[in-house]
């Protein structure tokens, strides 16, 4: 199946050019699968029952991305997959995304895993935060307006907020 390249597309949209990296779905799963500590193929491939070649693909597609690297761990040589510091700050990503899970999908069982947070010690979840004010962000309190990257972006591509503000 051919991969649709969405950074090619939308080059001037980080949302497009994240997707290129963790839109095919199996990504952001083999992320968390390593983030939790299954670093090696066969605890990958086990854990999602993901075809050998999917994962193959997969994994070599999120080292090349620089989210993943391969060190190796036996004589043969067999490799181990550890998060970069691009890939741990893609699981920051993940985590949001869990917590809307958690809160629309769980269900009445609950959240299938809880999170404790080593600063405190308690079981939390993930909030979105202004790195300036630390108040809560949702997409309701900010206005999308372009960046310096927008320059040869078309106006719909900075969201709703600038393209409105544009007509005014």
């Amino acid at each position: 199946m051919q991969r649709t390249n969405f950074s090619e597309e939308l080059a001037a949209c980080s949302v497009a050019r994240t997707l290129d990296v963790i839109g095919e779905p199996w990504s952001p799963l083999v992320l968390r699968d390593v983030w939790v500590g299954m670093r090696r193929f066969d605890q990958i491939q086990a854990d999602l029952g993901i075809s050998r070649k999917v994962l193959t693909e997969r994994l070599g597609y999120l080292v090349e991305q620089g989210v993943l690297e391969r060190r190796p761990y036996d004589q043969r040589p067999r490799y181990e997959y550890h998060l970069t510091q691009k890939g741990t700050e893609l699981v920051d990503l993940l985590m949001l995304m869990t917590a809307w899970g958690d809160k629309w999908l769980a269900g009445e069982a609950g959240p299938p895993v809880l999170y404790r947070h080593h600063a405190c010690g308690e079981i939390s979840h993930v909030e979105l935060r202004c790195a300036h004010c630390g108040e809560a962000m949702h997409a309701d309190d900010i206005d999308a307006l372009p960046g310096p990257g927008a320059a040869a972006a078309p106006a719909a591509a900075a969201g709703p907020a600038a393209t409105a503000g544009s007509a005014a």
